[in-house]
This record gives C-alpha cells, sequence and structure tokens, in this order.
C-alpha cells in the first residue's frame, strides 16, 4: 500500500478541532409505528414513494429507523419508519431490544404519530397496549387500519373506533388506496406554522459499502457523533441503508451506512438478497464510496475485490478502501497484511487507502478531512489545452501502434465532472481499445493527483 495507509491520529470528536456538525433538520417528525408485521414499511415506502424500506412477510424485518422528506401540498415533513414495537423489554434479543428502545425514542420526538393496525386480524392485545401508551403521552395520532382491501378487514374496520383516536384513515398501502385521504389527515394534524427551511442538497453523496461485520454501522455513529445505527457484534444487523446528512469541513456531505455485502453463494435468505440488493443500489447515487475491510483477517478476500472493482472501474465512484480495526494488528500482521496486499498494487495505487480504528477513533479525523478532498477532486475540471499538450507530450515520447498502424492523437476536451469525463479526439477510433485507453489514463494519473479518482475516457473520430 502507498504511505497514505501510515497516517494516524486519534480523534475525540469533542475538542475545538472538531469540523463536524450535524446538518440542522427543522421539518416536524411523523412516524409510522405499530407492533410487528402490520404493513407499517410497506406504508413508508408508498407515503415516500421510494423502495427504502426492505418488506417481507414475516416479522421484525424494520429494525433501524429508516426516515424520507415527503411533500404533500407544499407542506413537507420527515417520514420515519420504526421497527415493531413492543412496550414489554425483549431480554433475549438485543438487537431487537435496541430498535424497540430506538422506536419509542423516534415517538417521543415526533409531531404526529401514525399508528397503524391490521384490518384483516382485528384489534390484539398487543394494539390495545400501544393505544394505551399512545394516549397517556398526548401525542397527535392518525390511526391507519391497513389492509382494508379484502372483504374481512372492510367487515371489521370499524371495531378500530374502540381504540379511541381520531381520525381514522382506512387504507391498503400494498395497492395504494386510500392514500391521499392520509396525507390530508397528516397535513390536519400537523403542528400550524411549522417553520420549514429550504432544504440544503449536500455537495457530495459518501456510501459506506461493505461485507457483514466489519464496522461499517460504527463508523457512521462516529462521523454522525451520535448512535445513529445500531451497533451489534453479530452480522446482518444492519437491514436497510440509512442516510444522513452531517458537515465536514464546512460542506453538507449525505452519508450513507448500508447492509453488508456477501459473495452471491453465500446468500441464501430472501432478507439477505434483498439486503445486498438495496447496498449495491446506493452505490449508483453515490459521488465517493468507502469500501471497509476487516484489517485483521490481513488480506482482502475475493468478494472485497470484487466490490473494489465493482465501484471505482464499472461505476466509477471516488473510491476510499479503509482497513479498520487495525488496533488489533501487530507488527508482524500488518507485514503480512502488506504482503497479501501486493498482488493488487496495480489497482489499490490508483485508490485511496487509509487504517483506522472504529473502537479508538484512530484516523477518524483524518478520514474526514480525506473524504472532502477526494468529493473536490471527483469535481476537477482541467483546461483542454493543458490536457491535449500533456497527451501529446506522451505521444511524443511513446508513440501508440495498433497492428503495425500509428494511432493519431489530436485533442482532448473535458465533457463532464463527477466523474471526471475526458473526451479523445482521433484519427481511427476503432483502434482504440483498453490497452490504449490505460496509457492515456496512466499519463493523466503521472501529471495531477487522481488517487481515489476515476476517469471516463470517450473516443471519438475528428
Amino acid at each position: 500500500m502507498g504511505k497514505n495507509t501510515h497516517d494516524h491520529e486519534t480523534y475525540s470528536g469533542n475538542g475545538k478541532g472538531d469540523k463536524r456538525m450535524s446538518v440542522k433538520k427543522s421539518m416536524p417528525t411523523v412516524a409510522i409505528v405499530g407492533r410487528t408485521n402490520v404493513g407499517k414499511s410497506t406504508l413508508f415506502n408508498r407515503l415516500s414513494e421510494s423502495v427504502k424500506s426492505i418488506t417481507l412477510d414475516y416479522e421484525g424485518v424494520t429494525r433501524d429507523v429508516i426516515t424520507d422528506e415527503v411533500c404533500w401540498r407544499d407542506t413537507c415533513f420527515e417520514l420515519a419508519d420504526t421497527g415493531g414495537i413492543s412496550l414489554r423489554k425483549i431480554v433475549d434479543d438485543p438487537i431487537a431490544e435496541i430498535a424497540r428502545t430506538r422506536a419509542l425514542e423516534v415517538v417521543e420526538k415526533a409531531a404526529l404519530v401514525l399508528f397503524v393496525c391490521d384490518g384483516t386480524v382485528g384489534i390484539t392485545q398487543e394494539d390495545r397496549e400501544l393505544a394505551k401508551m399512545l394516549h397517556k403521552s398526548n401525542k397527535s395520532v392518525v390511526l391507519v387500519v391497513n389492509k382494508i382491501d379484502t372483504t374481512v378487514a372492510k367487515a371489521q374496520m370499524y371495531e378500530f373506533e374502540r381504540l379511541g383516536f381520531t381520525p381514522l384513515v382506512t387504507v391498503s398501502a400494498q395497492h395504494g388506496i386510500g392514500i391521499s385521504d392520509l396525507f390530508e389527515a397528516i397535513l390536519e394534524q400537523l403542528p400550524e406554522h411549522v417553520p420549514v427551511e429550504e432544504k440544503e442538497e449536500p455537495a457530495c453523496k459518501v456510501v459506506i459499502l461493505g461485507k457483514p461485520n466489519v464496522g461499517k454501522s460504527s463508523l457512521m455513529n462516529l462521523l454522525l457523533k451520535k448512535e445513529r445505527a445500531i451497533v451489534a457484534d453479530l452480522p446482518g444487523t444492519t437491514r436497510e441503508p440509512i442516510k444522513e446528512q452531517v458537515r465536514f469541513y464546512q460542506e453538507s456531505i449525505q452519508l450513507t451506512d448500508t447492509p453488508g455485502v456477501r459473495r452471491k453463494r453465500g446468500v441464501t435468505e430472501p432478507i439477505e438478497k434483498l439486503m445486498v440488493k438495496s447496498a449495491l443500489r446506493t452505490v449508483d447515487d453515490a459521488d465517493i464510496v468507502l469500501l471497509m475491510i476487516d484489517a485483521s483477517q490481513v488480506r482482502m478476500v475475493d468478494q472485497e475485490l470484487k466490490l473494489a472493482f465493482y465501484v471505482f472501474e464499472d461505476q466509477k465512484k471516488g473510491l476510499i478502501v479503509l482497513f479498520n480495526k487495525d488496533d488489533l494488528l501487530d507488527e508482524e500482521s500488518r507485514a503480512r497484511l502488506e504482503f497479501n496486499l501486493e498482488p493488487y498494487d496495480y489497482f489499490l495505487k490508483k485508490v485511496v487507502q487509509m487504517k483506522l480504528s472504529c473502537v479508538s477513533s484512530k484516523n477518524v479525523g483524518k478520514l474526514m478531512k480525506k473524504v472532502n478532498d477526494l468529493c473536490a477532486r471527483y469535481r476537477q475540471r482541467f483546461d483542454d489545452q493543458e490536457l491535449t499538450m500533456i497527451f501529446k507530450e506522451a505521444l511524443v515520447r511513446t508513440p501508440l501502434y495498433k497492428s503495425e498502424r500509428r494511432l493519431i492523437f489530436y485533442y482532448a476536451k473535458q465533457v463532464k465532472t463527477g466523474p471526471i469525463s475526458i473526451e479523445l479526439r482521433v484519427s481511427e477510433p476503432h483502434l482504440f481499445g483498453q490497452s490504449q485507453i490505460g496509457f492515456f489514463d496512466n499519463i493523466l494519473r503521472k501529471h495531477v493527483d487522481l488517487r481515489g479518482v476515476p476517469v471516463r475516457f470517450f473516443v471519438r473520430k475528428k
């Protein structure tokens, strides 16, 4: 690895040098709550017009609190999807207990609660207990009876009036029935004259990616300086991507924590297949990817190398490879890691590499600075004349040939940024393959610091 992997900094996050601050949110929160498997995540996806929450027909799918900004008739609010709420402490499942606590915290802070019940089942004891808790909280509540598209649900929907909440709105989240009525009920119940700041668009979108249990959620919490993502020493703790905005050195950054990605043959459960898909889907919208590796395994496994290539070469996203758990390595283990990475140096020298520890916060501060720097370089723009001169001077020293024919290059022009995209005007584009394009890429990297920055080339006839 390059010398940048040996940077060391312990980051406490509470000193004068802390350049990180959460982006202030002033819009009201509308929390979706209810017992497990009543359709909360389906309703969240319907209201937010997204597929942020994973939906499967069994209990306990949602763990972290998933949020999105939703607007209806010029009124915007933060919609929060919670895991199924139980009022009883869960002693045999620590992750479920954390999810339960987080859900209750969201209810406490919410301006309005959407209390979701299953119309096909009727009122259950858990529904009654939740209703009692919500009455005591003095929160504004809209009672939402879901799955009303069935004959059974229609026959017993008036039973839910006994829970004592108005308004009561009947919907089918799956089929979109009653959604406009629910929006109107939400607007009627939200506090009036809520000041809403104009949403600040992030300057850069950063995704944390990696195998299960490598420390992604721990890093997310460190960067946010709060316990946003559930952390447990078990694979599969994070199930849906979690997005938050934070400021790094006065720049607004959108951070996304993702579920762990394993190779296909290791993925058997339907929920894990959806988790992997949702994680890879976040890369499409990213500018920068932080690929986390467990340094204690003293190597990069095949799946991690494929992920790195996919992000940098295929998707053309900025890439920082993070070797976490560096505090667990002795000098011999560090030497073994360096040795095992040597075969991949041809690729790794193109990206940014860092060693860090989420336990001791080692190098987390430097990571923030590197993220900011990489975001800027990902969107840098070159002077076309200087680009052309760099390439022409290199071709004078090392002419390019294909099938004994000399390839003629005329000029270069940058056509896009984020990722950097360069158009090469040549005499015979069909003779330019990966080898020739690689030549131009290597020449540019010798003149400009492009570590972590992918470059896309287009070859056109003059």
